[in-house]
């Protein structure tokens, strides 16, 4: 089995980054192929806590090579950044270790201003954008007019950017933003080119390279199937491929490499969001403050890249049952399972009522969820703190079986359940 795809299930957030690291301990190549540093993974090994958003989580092993994919879009500092985050906590980053495909895009200070601009003129009817220009980035790329880290070895370079920040300028104008100063960025980029050419590399071919010499590829999605920007609730979407199949093109690899590929969907054990955009099972109140935490806590559900709040819910079973079939899911990890001990009654939505009508699956996708009712199955909760716990035998009775209603919902077996933020919280189903 070359290949292993893990992806989120929800809107994000799903815990994504530790349950790649739990994987990536046995993998060769860990490797993002889509997004940018919109995205935030969290992993805590001890007491360190390593935040990314653009470098695979996976790297935090000694053993595996990390890739950032065709697919992405980087924004250089964001990733020296990084590099320097992840050099200063002990974790060896160089060219051996890291590739970045030249045909990545870039970000610019002028897809950043542009994201900010727009959403402000959007007003009330804001996407709820991170405003990281990754939208911007990737309307340039479907334009043809876009940065890709390959102009980084061209002399042509100054020019390319000094077109592209003109460009933004009079964009920005119209819409009464402040002025870029293009030598500004021009400068900026220089430096950016001198760090990162070393790690610049056809890593589609890197790639086929290591699937033809049997090596395990850990392929890690960013945000979640929801905000696919094909297949999610459009327009409150992200700008790339968030699925699975968005690896095979976010990287440039071949569909032989699908045949006995695992593809993982990683889920909370309840409903978060980010930003705008309908949700079905949010909650409010005393009950919502009990599912996010407070944000006393880093693992409390405030967004990594954001710092926001939040929105919460019951878990969706109408929706993941949705994202099992567009993913392919053969397995799924359910996060978080540790915040709902102490609930006397659980709620896991399976059916959405509009009217006297009653829906249990999408047939035009999630786009238009507004004015569906939630149809909820209840069920007993327990009062047992699980964070110890390492055995799916040790399991309260009432966590395995709603953990059993999730499998039964959505026809995908659960492989493993984490029940707390560190590396070694979690049980394996096996």
């Amino acid at each position: 089995m070359p290949l292993q795809i893990i992806v989120g299930t929800q809107w994000g957030d799903e815990g994504k980054g530790r349950i790649v690291d739990w994987f990536a301990a046995n993998s060769d190549i860990v490797a993002r192929y889509n997004g940018g540093d919109n995205a935030g993974h969290s992993v805590t090994v001890g007491s360190k806590l390593f935040k990314l958003h653009l470098i695979p989580s996976g790297i935090i092993h000694p053993k595996p090579v990390a890739v950032l994919g065709n697919g992405m879009v980087i924004n250089p500092r964001s990733l020296i950044d990084e590099i320097d985050m992840l050099t200063k906590l002990g974790v060896e980053v160089n060219p051996a270790r890291l590739r970045i495909s030249y045909a990545a895009h870039l970000i610019t200070p002028a897809h950043q201003a542009l994201d900010k601009a727009l959403e402000m003129v959007r007003g009330k009817g804001n996407i709820g954008t991170t405003g990281r220009g990754i939208g911007p980035a990737y309307t340039d790329k479907a334009s043809r007019r876009g940065l890709r880290v390959a102009d980084l070895m061209s002399v042509n370079l100054v020019d390319h950017l000094s077109t592209l920040i003109d460009e933004a300028n009079q964009q920005l104008n119209l819409l009464g933003a402040p002025y870029i100063n293009p030598m500004t960025v021009i400068d900026d980029f220089q430096k950016y080119r001198e760090v990162m050419l070393p790690y610049i590399a056809d890593t589609s071919m890197e790639l086929a390279v290591a699937i033809a010499a049997g090596q395990r590829i850990l392929a890690e999605g960013a945000q979640g199937t929801l905000l696919d920007l094909d297949h999610g609730t459009y327009p409150f979407v992200t700008s790339s491929s968030t699925v699975a199949p968005g690896v095979f093109t976010g990287l440039g690899i071949g569909m032989t490499a699908a045949s006995g590929a695992e593809v993982t969907g990683v889920c909370k054990a309840f409903q978060t969001r980010v930003g705008s955009g309908p949700f079905p099972t949010e909650v409010f109140d005393d009950l919502a403050l009990r599912l996010r935490g407070t944000g006393a806590n880093p693992w409390d559900e405030y967004g990594t890249t954001t710092g926001r709040a939040r929105r919460v819910g019951w878990l969706d079973g109408v929706l993941l049952r949705y994202a099992a079939r567009i993913n392919g899911l053969t397995e799924l990890v359910i996060t978080k399972l540790d915040i709902l001990s102490g609930f006397e009654t659980l709620k896991l939505c399976v059916a959405y009522r509009q009217g006297e009508k009653t829906i249990s699956d999408l047939s035009f996708g999630p786009s238009d969820l507004e004015g569906y009712e939630p149809v909820y199955e209840e069920f007993p909760g327990w009062a047992e703190d699980v964070s110890g716990i390492r055995k799916w035998s040790e399991l309260p009775r009432a966590a395995k079986g709603y953990l059993s209603a999730i499998t039964k919902l959505t026809g995908v077996p659960v492989r493993l359940v984490s029940v707390g933020p560190e590396r070694e919280q979690i049980v394996n189903a096996e």
